[in-house]
């Protein structure tokens, strides 16, 4: 099974570098206008690349083989590969996605081990066939590929029109390359660029491509040539810097590798910059393999994703605030939006709703910028969610109504435990954000009071001879027992509903995780709760594990928690620990990332 190691930076995403042989099959960007993402890919049906190493000796083209990875930082891909019949020669590459950069540098490196002198051409060669947009499904953008030469980076140039430029990509060199040949054929454009090396025994030569993509020619050549400038180590330098700045250390190397990788992948995946008109956006993943991405959800990203970031980068943290406060926040709640704040996918999820509260809540608590919630923006953000809050109210019971459940599925009942559990929650945070404010605060601190009695109520059933939470109601004497990892009822203590040795809570948990219960998994290799949705161990159940404090739980499975390649996935095999369903769902790294740092790194919490 093919695997990769997704890298990228703000503007340029690198989703599907291959473990197997070091190529590139597809870069993408984020787009404004079309309102996800764009991607620039080689030729699936013939399974050549957008971007591939090789090694020319001879006449003859090797292409890397028993490739060894590792990542600079945890996040950039570096790699070292041999060669069947050219004994001494290795080969290193490593993919470097600079921050702040329109762009990303191919760097190889040939190694010569042996005892004999070699001529080798070191180069990079692809396949430009498709030209795809996503969001959620992906589909071909119709128009035309070319490709020039240009004297902006005296080289060629590929560009993509539809009437005018969509977008160009553009190669820039230290010197000239002594192979430069670009043909069309067909739908496709190859291309094969190449430095011809004589390389003693024990010598070592690198050279590096620079991509530049922009709006058309002169913006993607430029881009390239500012990197060109500015030069590899440099790029290196401060990005591992930048890195290293936001890496978390416990001396368990596997922890720190798997915390790290998914902080970054959340940071670069989970998040963006349009390339039309450089804006600031939230989605679910930038990557096409998870099979939402490229949109925008609440809970997602300031559930989810939010948290880690906060730790990671409190001005990043600022920047996602202000975009759901402005562009998102007239549709707040709805189930999934485009990344222009507008309806992709209709429906009410409560806890949506409450999401961008909990998540301004948390950004005071940790910066303690109390005055932010007295700006316009987030003032008048805060009074839109009440509004709206208060159309979902029961005419006679202070329990609040949602149209779908946390997965996004249909509910079963409209008043769910957990949601409302959120609007105490939220209710009760707004109280403490605005204390100035004595008759509000009264107020809020009064209807989440109502709520909390009215889920011991309502919510509370007798099961199997214990009393516990129940999912869900319809206030008419109907309920049901079951779970979700996207909002479960083990994380009631951690929004501060109730006490962990509250007896109605444990006797909650207590029936969700035991053997009978359809989707608890008790007893497999990964033992955590799935549900109907995806069928599995959640990646997201484990996270609330972790919140829950089952560290010694999580360290049993964590040698076995492959996952999608060691990234968070929706949900993971129950015995193997590899990906079942959600590949590269960044907003879940997030998440996984944020239980883990509470768990492992948090001092505070630790003392």
């Amino acid at each position: 099974m093919k695997t990769y190691l997704p890298t990228g930076n703000e503007m340029v995403a690198i989703p599907l570098l291959t473990e197997q042989g070091a190529a590139i099959e597809s870069i993408n960007f984020l787009h404004m206008g079309y309102k996800g993402i764009v991607e620039i890919a080689g030729d699936p049906a013939s399974e050549a690349a957008l971007f591939e190493p090789f090694i020319d000796i001879k006449g003859k083209e090797h292409k890397p083989e028993r490739v060894a990875w590792r990542r600079i930082g945890d996040w950039v891909p570096s790699f070292t590969a041999r060669f069947t019949g050219v004994p001494g020669l290795a080969l290193e590459g490593t993919v470097l996605a600079p921050l702040e950069e329109r762009g990303f540098v191919y760097r190889l490196k040939a190694v010569n081990a042996g005892r004999e002198a070699l001529d080798i051409t070191l180069g990079l060669r692809g396949n430009w066939t498709e030209t795809k947009h996503t969001i959620n499904e992906t589909k071909p953008v119709i128009g035309q590929k070319f490709v020039y030469e240009s004297g902006w980076n005296h080289s060629h140039v590929f560009d993509f029109r539809s009437t005018v430029s969509v977008f160009s990509f553009a190669p820039i060199f230290e010197g000239a390359m002594d192979v430069e040949q670009v043909e069309e054929e067909g739908d496709s454009i190859l291309y094969r660029f190449g430095k011809k090396l004589s390389l003693a025994p024990g010598e070592a030569a690198a050279v590096d491509f620079y991509w530049g993509l922009g709006f058309e020619e002169v913006g993607s050549t430029t881009a390239a040539k500012e990197m060109l400038r500015k030069g590899y180590d440099r790029l290196l330098s401060s990005t591992v810097s930048w890195l290293d700045e936001r890496r978390q250390h416990s001396g368990r190397e596997e922890l720190d590798r798997l915390f790290n990788t998914n902080l970054f992948f959340n940071f670069f995946y989970a998040s963006g910059m349009t390339m039309d008109t450089e804006q600031f956006v939230l989605v679910t993943s930038r990557s096409p393999r998870y099979y939402v991405s490229a949109a925008y959800w609440d809970r997602d990203s300031l559930l989810w994703s939010f948290p880690s970031i906060l730790i990671a980068d409190a001005g990043h943290a600022r920047r996602m605030l202000e975009y759901v406060f402005d562009i998102q926040m007239r549709n707040v709640g709805v189930h999934s939006r485009y990344i222009d704040g507008t309806v992709l996918e209709p429906g009410f999820e409560l806890d949506e709703l409450c999401a961008p509260i909990i998540a301004l809540y948390n950004y005071v608590k940790r910066t303690g910028e109390a005055d932010i919630v007295n700006e316009p923006l987030f003032a008048k953000g805060i009074k839109r969610i009440l509004d709206i809050l208060a159309t979902k109210k029961h005419q006679d019971i202070a329990l609040y109504e949602t149209f779908l459940q946390p997965t996004d599925d249909m509910i079963v009942h409209p008043y769910l435990t957990y949601n409302n559990v959120l609007v105490v929650t939220i209710l009760r945070y707004l109280a403490e954000l605005m204390p100035d404010r004595a008759s509000l605060t009264d107020k809020l601190l009064g209807m989440a009071e109502e709520t909390r009695k009215a889920i011991y109520e309502h919510c509370v059933k007798d099961v199997d001879g214990k009393t516990m939470f129940v999912w869900s109601v319809d206030l008419e004497g109907g309920w049901n027992v079951y779970d979700e990892p996207p909002g479960s009822l083990t994380l009631l203590p951690f929004y501060g509903f109730c006490d962990w040795e509250d007896p109605v809570y444990k006797a909650t948990v207590e029936h969700i995780r035991r053997p009978e219960y359809l989707y608890s998994f008790a007893g497999a290799t990964i033992a955590d709760i799935g549900c109907e949705h995806a069928p599995h161990p959640w990646i997201l159940s484990i996270a609330n594990s972790l919140l829950s404090g089952r560290k010694e739980h999580f360290l049993q499975m964590l040698p076995h928690l492959k996952m999608d390649n060691g990234i968070a996935c929706e949900s993971v095999n129950e015995q193997t620990g590899e990906c079942e369903t959600g590949e590269a769902f960044a907003t879940c790294a997030g998440f996984l990332a944020y239980a883990m740092y509470v768990s492992f790194y948090d001092k505070e919490a630790a003392s």
